[in-house]
């Protein structure tokens, strides 16, 4: 190995090229700061400032007294979905009910598309207004209507907007899979914000700003993996809260709203400068649809359209004519209806199922998943469930620094006959 560079420029792109040729390896260190300065002739800070702009890209990471040294790639983390292949009863794939998705082809029968080349606009004009009566009441005023590929998408370009590797992310602890992944590989850093039956906790919440948050990420209903809703009271109390860190981007990811039976309750400060309010089609359309509304202050707006441009990345027209028709069917809205119940009444049929075996679980949730929290180990007790052919998830997946233990339980697929067999085994495999 051998580092060059007179400047902190050179000797940053040095250590980068050095890692990216794989002369420098995950784990290795970089010469203490003195030394190095030394070997090459220059002062210690302008090797500090090139360590500094390595940390902060992601590329290497200093612990003080334990040196800085190259950091590993982002291993791939636990994926939604089902599991192929798989011989037990899948509880763990976090998907809707394929019952309550409306058959999309079924739509274009009869209908003719019309093509629309680059520099259309980039929103069909329908749509927008869809999205904007559906999201108006719970925006502050002026805000502005964009489509992105999918919630997480829409998240990873909110982040990119305004965020720069090594900045820090409030999320909820536990998190969702997608959000854990989209953090981690992007260089950013997490930070844990616990939850319980209210939402999103205001003491965290405080203690992650104080540490220099730069964004907050939550989930004001159906919150996955506990199925938690924020109360009125609670969202206020977040809201004060965020009123007082104007410069923190809120994203408030609001992915189950079309089917969700709890209410929304608002964290966005009316005078926020940098906000999105992020709902998505796939929940209630079908998880392949890949389209979420995006509603922002103008500014955010305007980053986000740079990026989703109409001669670059905008959101497929055809899937737009999709969503419009299905959005504008009765078929569509008893789909959605039916959908509601099923998913409320799977839940409460499980809740009370538990209680009878003496388990608590998190109860009056909302969306497709239900949360039993443990104080012993999660894993043995999935893997025990495993044996007696349950495929559930537990928390360790879902956890950010602070390990969560708990078992998700994906409500789709498990039947009504099926729920009393579900919590006897779970209450043999806790014993």
């Amino acid at each position: 190995m051998k580092i060059h560079g007179k400047t902190a420029t050179e000797i940053f792109e040095c250590v980068r090229t050095l890692v990216q040729t794989q002369r420098l390896h995950p784990g290795q260190l970089l010469p203490p700061v003195r030394e190095l300065a030394e070997q090459l002739g220059v002062n210690r800070n302008t090797v500090a400032a090139a360590y500094r702009r390595l940390s902060t890209a992601g590329i290497a990471s200093t612990q003080r007294r334990l040196g800085t040294s190259i950091r590993s790639l982002p291993a791939p983390g636990e994926q939604e979905g089902s599991q192929p292949g798989t011989t037990l009863l899948d509880l763990a794939h976090g998907n809707p009910d394929p019952r309550w998705l409306p058959d999309l082809a079924a739509l274009w029968r009869g209908r003719s598309y019309q093509p629309r080349l680059y520099g259309a606009d980039t929103v069909n004009p329908a749509l927008a207004n869809y999205i904007t009566q559906w999201c108006g009441p719970d925006c502050p005023a002026g805000f502005e209507v964009d489509l992105a590929h999918g919630a997480v998408d829409a998240i990873e370009r909110l982040l990119f907007a305004y965020l720069r590797p090594g900045d820090k992310v409030a999320v909820e602890n536990p998190c969702f899979l997608a959000s854990i992944n989209l953090i981690r590989t992007s260089g950013l850093e997490s930070v844990g914000v616990s939850v319980d039956a209210e939402g999103m906790r205001v003491d965290e919440l405080r203690s992650a700003l104080a540490k220099g948050v730069r964004a907050v990420i939550l989930t004001p209903r159906a919150h996955n993996p506990t199925g938690c809703a924020l109360s009125a009271a609670r969202a206020l109390a977040l809201r004060r809260l965020l009123e007082k860190h104007p410069h923190v981007l809120v994203i408030v990811d609001d992915h189950f709203s079309l089917v969700s039976t709890a209410r929304y309750h608002s964290v966005i400060p009316a005078a926020a400068p940098r906000w999105a309010l992020v709902r998505s089609f796939s929940k209630a359309l079908g998880p392949d649809l890949r389209v979420a509304a995006v509603a922002s202050d103008a500014a955010t707006s305007q980053l986000l359209r740079t990026r989703l441009s109409p001669g670059g990345s905008w959101v497929s027209h055809f899937l737009q004519d999709s969503i419009e028709s299905a959005l504008g069917r009765p078929d569509t809205a008893r789909l959605m209806q039916q959908a509601r119940a099923d998913y409320a009444a799977r839940r409460e049929r499980l809740e009370r199922a538990l209680h009878k075996q003496g388990i608590a679980c998190a109860t009056g949730g909302d969306g497709l998943n239900l949360w039993i929290a443990l104080s012993g180990d999660d894993q043995a007790a999935a893997l025990s469930m495993a044996r007696l052919g349950w495929l559930l998830r537990h928390g360790e997946a879902f956890s950010v620094q602070q390990r969560v233990h708990g078992l998700r339980i994906t409500l789709t697929a498990l039947e009504a006959d099926a729920a009393g067999k579900l919590a006897a085994d779970l209450r043999r495999s806790l014993s």
